[in-house]
């Protein structure tokens, strides 16, 4: 795992403004508060990327609180920090670069949320070649309603896009699973 970065996507306070509706998987946090104390511990590349949004009503735009990082994923000093405007960590970012100039060829991703930002950087790394672990609890969503108003719970929705992600783009597993394989 020498050669595996922590990829931490949108681990941001203004996930938790109530604007976005019913969240799935409450554990998430903890969850990537662990692995990054693993990543850390063992001295390995830690990479953060948040979202800073253009639009008028949301809570991730730079000037309000929500852009900041969430207290489970503050970046050390030491740790790569990308800013993205779009939904793909590895658009407008230089993070490609930046892992390659590393010589990281494999990833684990984790943050928010499963089925925008976090499944449209792991088809991207996936499709540039990089080696994609996807954390199945280290990330999370909220409910949607579909096009005839339906709504789908965000256990669902976290569920299916997980589901679309695995074999074909990434390698889907728990945190639990990651830390076992590293540490065994």
């Amino acid at each position: 795992m020498h050669r595996t970065a922590l990829l931490l996507i949108d681990v941001q306070s203004g996930f938790d403004n109530p604007c976005w509706g019913k969240r799935n998987n409450d554990e998430a946090e903890e969850n990537i508060a662990s692995l990054l104390a693993l990543w850390r511990s063992n001295e390995l590349p830690v990479v953060h990327v948040r979202h800073a949004s253009d639009e008028p009503n949301s809570p991730l735009r730079p000037e309000t609180h929500g852009y900041a990082y969430k207290v489970e994923a503050m970046p050390l000093p030491c740790e790569k920090q990308f800013e993205k405007r779009v939904n793909n960590a590895f658009i407008g970012t230089g993070l490609e670069g930046y892992l390659r100039g590393k010589g990281v060829s494999s990833l684990v991703i984790a943050g928010f949320t499963t089925d925008h930002c976090v499944s449209t950087s792991t088809r991207m790394a996936g499709n540039l070649g990089f080696n994609v672990t996807l954390v199945s609890d280290g990330t999370a969503t909220f409910e949607r309603f579909d096009a005839d108003g339906v709504r789908c719970s965000a256990e669902e929705v976290h569920r299916i896009n997980l589901a679309s992600l695995n074999g074909e783009f990434c390698t889907v597993c728990s945190t639990d699973t990651v830390i076992d394989d590293f540490t065994g």
